[in-house]
């Protein structure tokens, strides 16, 4: 049995926006339906990524070593009011989590790290509610949510998934910073390798030419 590859979680900045459009554009219409509620067509798509606040909203993403995005989790701070009240009770801090994975990397948790990074991210800034709104058939997203103990509520072909989260201690707070680091330097390895690559591929060119 094949193992999972190690996933590194990295936040997104504005200088990653090209590489999320890649990734977005990638999707097929089936997959754009699950991720958007709707196979939209490249414009919109390209609108999308276009309107992502990064001073707003937090982004998070996987790269392979070629640099292109495998995995893209979109955290929106949302307004309470905005949301139905679950169980008659209204949460004071909700964030919206939505997810995409590209084909090659399916079935290999990287939505579940995705989501996993976004909850301690959420819960190290004292939001108390992390919420999932998507199509009933998005089965990848629902197996999501039923590992981490979301509560689950269906109506007419929609599901919205809510999670409590806990407050942050030392040791959420400690996690997320070594996630990062290392998902950081694992991009900065990748981009020394990627030149080095580089640099002796001209090499041989220049040796092989004279």
């Amino acid at each position: 049995m094949q193992e999972n590859p190690v996933v590194f979680i990295k936040e997104l900045s504005e200088r990653d926006r090209p590489f999320m459009l890649n990734h977005f554009l990638g999707l097929s219409a089936a997959d754009r339906r699950l991720r958007f509620g709707a196979a939209l067509p490249d414009e919109a798509v390209t609108r999308y990524v276009q309107s992502i606040d990064f001073t707003r909203d937090t982004v998070f993403g996987v790269y392979e070593s070629t640099y292109s995005l495998v995995g893209v989790g979109h955290l929106a701070f949302l307004d309470p009011a905005a949301l139905p009240a679950l169980d008659g009770e209204r949460k004071h801090r909700v964030a919206e989590f939505g997810v995409s994975v590209s084909a090659p990397m399916r079935r290999k948790n990287v939505g579940t790290k995705l989501f996993d990074r976004a909850a301690i991210h959420c819960r190290n800034r004292h939001i108390d509610t992390l919420y999932i709104h998507c199509l009933a058939s998005n089965k990848p997203m629902l197996c999501i949510a039923e590992k981490a103990g979301m509560q689950i509520h269906k109506d007419h072909g929609e599901v919205d998934g809510y999670l409590h989260l806990p407050e942050p201690d030392s040791e959420s707070v400690r996690q997320e910073q070594a996630e990062e680091r290392v998902a950081s330097l694992d991009y900065a390895l990748n981009g020394r390798i990627r030149h080095a690559v580089g640099w002796l591929r001209n090499l041989v060119r220049q040796e092989t030419a004279t």
